[in-house]
């Protein structure tokens, strides 16, 4: 059953495949097209990768988890901590990816609904989502999770999501780690 875990480096394998699929595509999210150019040449190399994940462990504008099931790398989601900012307050307080051989099946979804109760615990509430104003998946996918659209800037949707101990979030975090610089 897919699940989000703190980026590790046991995934090596397949997050290479992912991110070959990512690489593959036309249009590429900031945070990924700035990793490509900033940590693929060393990607190969164990080495390197554990580099970059540790990279991504020790960032403290934003907690990155990986959605995976069993050994194979799905995708991932960013979320953003506290006040978003230009450019950010386009991109809002998460940002997601499914790797593109992994889409059309739930993934997304059912990762956005396991980051919301962290976004919560940092008290992120509500939290702001958006999407490209053409990319009806991912408006369906926030819209699934309670997103409610506030309206459209800049080419996006702008959608809020509420958590204050509703049926639908808040409340205690049920992911098993809180020390997310701990050793993967």
């Amino acid at each position: 059953m897919p699940q989000l875990i703190a980026p590790d480096v046991r995934l090596h394998a397949s997050f290479l495949e992912a991110m070959t699929e990512f690489a593959a595509e036309e249009f590429l999210g900031r945070t990924l097209a700035r990793e490509l150019v900033e940590h693929a040449p060393t990607w190969h190399d164990p080495a390197g990768f554990a580099r970059y994940v540790g990279t991504v462990l020790a960032d403290d504008s934003a907690d990155t988890y990986w959605y995976v099931d069993g050994a194979t790398f799905l995708g991932r989601i960013l979320i953003r901590h506290g006040r978003l900012l230009p450019p950010d307050d386009l991109a809002g307080h998460i940002g997601c990816g499914v790797r593109p051989s992994a889409r059309r099946r739930g993934h997304a979804t059912g990762m956005l609904r396991a980051a919301l109760p962290h976004a919560f615990d940092l008290g992120i509430d509500p939290v702001f989502v958006t999407c490209d104003t053409a990319n009806t998946g991912s408006r369906k996918v926030i819209e699934a999770a309670g997103g409610v659209l506030e309206g459209e800037r800049g080419g996006k949707l702008r959608f809020w999501v509420g958590g204050g101990g509703s049926e639908s979030g808040g409340g205690a975090s049920s992911m098993a780690w809180k020390n997310r610089r701990s050793a993967p």
